[in-house]
């Protein structure tokens, strides 16, 4: 009977997917560096050897975009010799800036919050624990994926790394068995992880595939079993309630936690324009049954939000490596 088993998976740095997430949250950083106004919707595209960099930019700032590219694609794992790159960037459309220069929402959106008391993250074991598998992968091409049954035994582990500069799998192993595999007995683990379950793969990255910033929507919010909210968070400042009241509803789930509930699942919906949000409510699971509550106590508005948890500093190329979720963010950790 599996009904109840959960699976994660997460992305190593050098994914395609990741990696363009990456370049569009560095070039926002640097901007945010020297002009904390910035407002950004950088998307990035690559394959087979073209980097595709498109976009909206208003700032003071000045950046070189084509080095933040090489910079970001050489710490990915790949030689930034090798790519050509295109940037094709604007200032954002002024009808949209209207609405932002007031104070509202820079679109219109349904944003999820979420937090448990699996791991000391607030956050899904499967999801916590596919994550340490690619922060071992460390620079290369590769995914993990971890199953977990109804009682959180792990039931099957896949690690799909590309060996375009050698996989050396005892080190892997050796990173994460203190935390992942310590109560698996060798011959069991043998049985259960896949290592390239479809054979040895050398040729990985943009050579073998494109990406695109935006794709791993799962993997940089809770996993595949809880419901996703609004749009993609990378190359977007904080006046773009995708990202900002995202965080704000993680933040605000870790305090229903916190304060003692099992699960928190907090759904905010913003209009354009508009800055209070149309709806913030919290659905709260403990051992007595699922309560729903509307939000208070919170300054909801993108300008709180950002004062709040100050995103208008540079931090975002950070989150999107792993995920933007329990890795110690401020929006990770409990009000005090």
């Amino acid at each position: 009977m599996q009904a109840n088993w959960k699976t994660a998976e997460s992305v190593a740095i050098g994914h395609p997917d990741k990696v363009c997430d990456q370049i569009s949250d560095m070039i926002l950083d640097e901007c945010l560096k020297q002009d904390p106004n910035t407002r950004a919707a950088i998307e990035t595209m690559g394959g087979h050897g073209v980097i595709n960099v498109c976009g909206e930019l208003t700032t003071e700032a000045y950046v070189n975009v084509q080095d933040i590219v090489r910079d970001v694609y050489e710490k990915a794992g790949y030689d930034p010799n090798t790519i050509g790159i295109l940037v094709n960037i604007v200032q954002q459309s002024p009808e949209i800036a209207g609405g932002v220069d007031v104070g509202g929402a820079g679109d219109q959106g349904i944003m999820i919050g979420y937090a448990c008391n699996e791991t000391p993250e607030f956050m899904p074991k499967e999801v916590m624990l596919a994550r340490k598998l690619t922060m071992a992968i460390g620079q290369h091409d590769g995914k993990s994926q971890v199953t977990l049954d109804e009682e959180g035994n792990i039931k099957a582990i896949i690690t799909s790394i590309c060996a375009q500069a050698g996989v050396d799998y005892d080190y892997i192993l050796n990173r994460v068995t203190g935390e992942l595999f310590e109560d698996i007995e060798a011959g069991e683990l043998n049985k259960i992880w896949l290592q390239n379950p479809n054979g040895e793969w050398e040729i990985g990255g943009f050579e073998a595939d494109t990406g695109l910033t935006g794709r791993k929507l799962a993997v940089d919010n809770y996993g595949p079993n809880i419901p996703l909210g609004g749009g993609a968070f990378s190359g977007k400042d904080a006046t773009k309630v995708d990202r900002s009241a995202a965080y704000m509803a993680r933040k605000i789930a870790v305090d229903y936690v916190n304060m003692g509930a099992d699960e928190a699942f907090v759904k905010l919906a913003y209009a354009i324009g508009k800055a209070e949000p149309v709806m913030a409510v919290v659905a709260i699971t403990d051992k007595t049954g699922t309560t729903y509550e509307q939000i208070k106590g919170y300054d909801l508005t993108p300008a709180g939000i950002i004062d709040r948890l100050k995103l208008r500093e540079p931090q975002f190329y950070e989150t999107a490596k792993y995920g933007h979720f329990g890795r110690g963010f401020t929006w990770d950790k409990p009000t005090s």
